[in-house]
C-alpha cells in the first residue's frame, strides 16, 4: 500500500488550505457570537444518535420576514444575536440539508426578556433525517466504491477518487436542477477529512523510507536463521515475531515488502515452499501490529477518530495481541509441520549469501534513525500529556532525521507513498458523504437497537461484525466507515465509556484481514511477490489457511478484551 508513485503536492496543499480557512471561518463567527452584549437566542441541536448537528442556519423571522441568524457549531450550539428592536411576533426556523426543517415560535415571555436584554435558551431537541434522492445516491457511491474495491477491478485509490468525484458532480450539477440532489459542496466535504490521519502516515513514510534502506531487517532475517540453526520449528516462530514487532513500529505492508525476499531465500535454500513461512509471516504482521497506534492503517484511524493515544492501545491491546500470537504459532506449525520437517541444511554456499544479503549497508543512518526513533516514541507514549497529536510527532521526527542526515529530499518526498494519501482522502470524502446523508445513522441505530444495553452484546457484534467483514471489504475502508457507528454505541451503551468498542473493532478488523486475501493491504502485497517468485497465493488458498487463524486469534484477544474491560 504504502509505496512509491507521482506526487499530487498541490492536491494537498490546496486541499490542506481550503481546510484551515472554513475552519477559521466557522470558528471566527461563533467566537463573534459570544463576544456580543446585545440580546441572544442560545441553543443545542442534536440528531437521533444524540450527535451534535453543525451547520444548521437557525433564522428568526418575524412575518416572513428575516432579522437575525446563526449558524450551529461543531458542538451544536448556536447564538441567534438580536441587534434590532424585538418585534411582538418572533418565529425560528431550523433548517439544514438532509434534516427535516424545525419552525417554533417564540412565547410572550421569551420575548419579554430578550426586549431587556435577557438571554433566552431554548431547550435542546432533536433534528429528524430526511431521506430523499441524496441518501440513495451516496450510498450507491459507497457501495460501489466498496465493490471497485474488494473485486480487485480497479486500484483501490482510483475506485475512491471515482467515488468523490461523482458526489462532487452530482452536487454540483444535479443541484440547480432539482435541490434534492446536493451532497456537499467542497468546504463540506474537506472538513470530514481527517488530517491527522493523514499527516502520521506521512511522517512515517518518511521515517521508513530512511531505515529500510539501511539492510536492518535483512540483517534481522540472517540473525534468526542462525540463531535457529535451521531448524524450521525454532526459525518460523522467530521470524514470526521479527516481522510481528517490526510491523507494530511500522505499516505492515513495508514489513512485509523487506521481508519477504529473504525469507523467500531462506525458504528455497532449505528446500521448502516459501509460503510455509510467509503465510505465518503476514498473519503475525496482521496480528501483532494491532499493539500500537501506528502498527496498522486501521489503528491509525481509529486513534484518531476516538482520541486513543499510542500508550493506550499499548496497555489495552499488548495483553490480548501475545495471546493471539501464541495461537496463530501453535496453529501455523500445526497445519506447516510437514513442509517444515522437509527441510534439510542449507549449503555453505547459501549461507554465505544469506549473510552478504544480510549485512547492515547504513550503519551511520540506521545509528541516527534509532535515536531519531527512540524519542518518537517517546513522544508517541507520553505526548499525550501535552496534547500532543501523533502526527506532531510524525513529522517533527521525520524532519529532525531528514536534516541530520542530508539525504537527497526529493527522493525522500518520492518515498511518501502519495497514492495511499489520495486515496486516504477520497475516501474520507466518500464516507462523510454517507455520513453526512444519514446511513451512518440508520445503521448505528439498527445496531443499537439489535444490541440494547448490553456491554457484552455491543462487544460481540463490533469484534465478530468486523472480523467477518473485513474478511470481504479491505479493513481500512470498512475501518472508515463503521467508526461513527462504533462512536455511537460508544455513547449510548452503559459501561463502554471506557473505548472498549474501539478496541474490539481494532481487533477485529485487523485480525479479521487475515481471513482473505484481500482482507489487509499486507496480504496482497505479499502474494504479489511471491507470486512473482512463481509461488501463488490464490484467494481459495488463503481463505483455507487463513479463516481458521481469524476464529483463533479473534477468539483469545477477545477473552483478554473480556478480562480487561467487562
Amino acid at each position: 500500500m504504502f509505496r512509491n508513485s507521482k506526487k499530487p503536492l498541490l492536491l494537498i496543499v490546496f486541499a490542506i488550505l481550503a481546510s484551515l480557512l472554513f475552519s477559521f471561518s466557522t470558528h471566527h463567527e461563533y467566537a463573534h457570537g459570544q463576544s456580543v452584549t446585545n440580546p441572544i437566542l442560545f441553543g443545542e441541536i442534536i440528531d437521533a444518535q444524540n450527535t451534535p448537528v453543525a451547520g444548521v442556519e437557525v433564522l428568526a423571522e418575524t412575518q416572513g420576514e428575516k432579522i437575525s441568524s446563526a449558524i450551529s457549531q461543531p458542538d451544536g450550539r448556536y447564538a441567534v444575536e438580536f441587534t434590532e428592536d424585538i418585534p411582538d411576533e418572533v418565529t425560528i426556523i431550523y433548517e439544514r440539508a438532509h434534516f427535516q426543517n424545525i419552525t417554533i415560535s417564540l412565547d410572550p415571555d421569551q420575548i419579554n426578556d430578550l426586549e431587556n436584554g435577557i438571554t433566552v435558551v431554548i431547550p435542546k431537541f432533536t433534528l429528524e433525517r430526511k431521506i430523499g434522492p441524496a441518501f440513495w445516491i451516496a450510498t450507491v457511491v459507497f457501495i460501489v466504491v466498496l465493490v471497485l474495491i474488494a473485486g480487485g477491478i480497479t486500484h483501490n485509490t482510483l475506485a475512491a477518487l471515482v467515488g468523490a468525484s461523482t458526489l462532487f458532480a452530482i452536487s454540483y450539477l444535479g443541484h440547480p436542477l432539482n435541490e434534492n440532489l446536493y451532497i456537499f459542496d467542497f468546504a463540506g466535504s474537506i472538513q470530514y477529512i481527517d488530517w491527522n490521519v493523514i499527516f502520521l502516515i506521512m511522517g512515517m513514510m518518511m521515517y521508513i523510507a530512511i531505515v529500510e534502506h539501511t539492510g536492518i531487517f535483512q540483517w534481522m532475517a540472517f540473525i534468526a536463521y542462525k540463531t535457529s540453526r535451521g531448524k524450521m520449528l525454532i526459525l518460523l516462530p522467530i521470524l514470526m515475531l521479527i516481522t510481528g514487532i517490526a510491523s507494530a513500529f511500522l505499516d505492515n505492508v513495508t514489513t512485509m515488502l523487506l521481508m519477504t525476499p529473504i525469507t523467500v531465500q531462506i525458504a528455497l535454500s532449505v528446500g521448502i515452499n516459501p509460503l510455509a513461512l510467509l503465510m505465518p509471516e503476514v498473519m503475525a504482521s496482521n496480528v501483532i501490529g494491532v499493539s500500537t497506534l501506528v502498527g496498522t492503517p486501521t489503528n491509525i484511524l481509529i486513534g484518531s477518530y476516538a482520541n486513543i493515544s499510542f500508550n493506550g492501545f499499548l496497555q489495552n491491546q499488548t495483553p490480548g495481541v501475545l495471546m493471539a500470537f501464541s495461537g496463530l504459532v501453535i496453529y501455523s506449525i500445526f497445519i506447516y509441520k510437514k513442509d517444515l520437517n522437509e527441510a534439510h541444511e542449507a549449503s555453505e554456499t547459501l549461507i554465505n549469501k544469506l549473510e552478504e544479503r544480510g549485512k547492515i549497508t547504513q550503519p551511520d543512518h540506521l545509528k541516527k534513525a534509532g535515536w531519531i526513533g527512540a524519542g518518537m516514541l517517546i513522544l508517541f507514549i507520553f505526548g499525550e500529556r501535552i496534547h500532543l497529536l501523533p502526527s506532531v510527532t510524525a513529522i517533527i521526527g521525520a524532519t529532525a532525521l531528514l536534516l541530520w542526515i542530508r539525504p537527497n529530499i526529493e527522493e525522500m518526498i518520492e518515498a511518501v507513498d502519495w497514492t495511499t494519501l489520495v486515496f486516504f482522502m477520497s475516501l474520507f470524502i466518500v464516507v462523510g458523504a454517507v455520513q453526512e446523508v444519514g446511513l451512518i445513522s440508520v445503521i448505528a441505530d439498527w445496531i443499537g437497537k439489535l444490541v440494547g444495553d448490553s456491554l457484552l452484546l455491543a462487544m460481540l457484534a463490533i469484534t465478530w461484525l468486523s472480523a467477518i467483514l473485513s474478511m470481504v471489504i479491505a479493513n481500512i475502508p470498512f475501518t472508515a466507515a463503521i467508526l461513527p457507528v462504533v462512536g455511537f454505541l460508544s455513547a449510548n451503551v452503559p459501561g463502554a465509556e471506557g473505548k472498549v468498542l474501539f478496541f474490539c473493532l481494532s481487533i477485529g478488523a485487523a485480525l479479521g484481514g487475515n481471513g482473505s486475501l484481500i482482507g489487509a493491504s499486507a496480504n496482497m502485497v505479499t502474494a504479489g511477490i511471491a507470486d512473482a517468485a512463481g509461488y501463488k497465493i490464490s484467494y481459495t488458498y488463503f481463505l483455507k489457511k487463513g479463516l481458521p487463524a481469524v476464529l483463533i486469534t479473534v477468539g483469545l484477544a477477545f477473552i483478554w478484551l473480556l478480562i480487561r474491560f467487562y
